[in-house]
């Protein structure tokens, strides 16, 4: 894996685990020569993996929509800042530039963008791994509904099993590493979404 996407909050949230957890992400980015790419702000989570992979001399490329610039403030020492025209567009472009994805804690945002990506795994638009760092059980209840989704007949047991999960990083990166997709037929094609 030479390219992750980080999904994450643009706050640091009320524990400063996050925060050390989210620097340190990107610390052990930069030393195991993984590029990160995220979505271009310099605040909260956002910014303090992209301030870990700085530390260590390592590449952060920022994906940020024009309208975003403003509210979450572009990064200014980033390897690279993309700017585009949609939130749609940053997804895409922040899909086609990785290897894979983890999501740390954050909001709506970040919820939304981890669901459209395992969904297009799910979908077969792309085989990549989709990881969670739960920092301090933060997405324990969100595991319990994907859970209670298979449970209850609206999620198959193959597609639970994409989503990988960890509360260390050095172990969620090798369970990406070794990650099979699920031999899936497509069920759309990427020009149709």
């Amino acid at each position: 894996m030479k390219s992750i996407t980080v999904f994450c909050g643009s706050s640091f949230g009320s524990d400063e685990k996050y925060k050390e957890q989210a620097t340190l992400l990107g610390q052990t980015f930069a030393k195991q020569n993984i590029q990160l790419i995220y979505g271009g702000a310099n605040v909260g989570l956002m910014g303090a993996v992209a301030d870990g992979v700085l530390q260590e001399d390592g590449k952060a490329i920022g994906v940020l929509p024009h309208f975003l610039q403003s509210k979450e403030i572009a990064h200014t020492h980033l390897t690279e800042l993309i700017l585009v025209e949609s939130m749609h567009e940053r997804k895409t472009k922040m899909n086609d530039l990785c290897d894979g994805v983890i999501v740390l804690p954050g909001g709506y945002g970040t919820l939304e963008e981890f669901f459209e990506m395992i969904t297009w795994a799910q979908l077969g638009l792309h085989k990549k791994p989709i990881a969670v760092l739960n920092i301090d059980g933060f997405y324990d209840d969100l595991i319990k509904m994907v859970q209670t989704m298979v449970d209850k007949g609206f999620l198959k047991q193959i597609n639970q099993e994409m989503l990988l999960v960890s509360d260390n990083i050095d172990e969620l990166l090798e369970k990406m590493r070794n990650y099979q997709a699920p031999a899936v037929g497509k069920w759309i094609s990427k020009e149709e979404i």
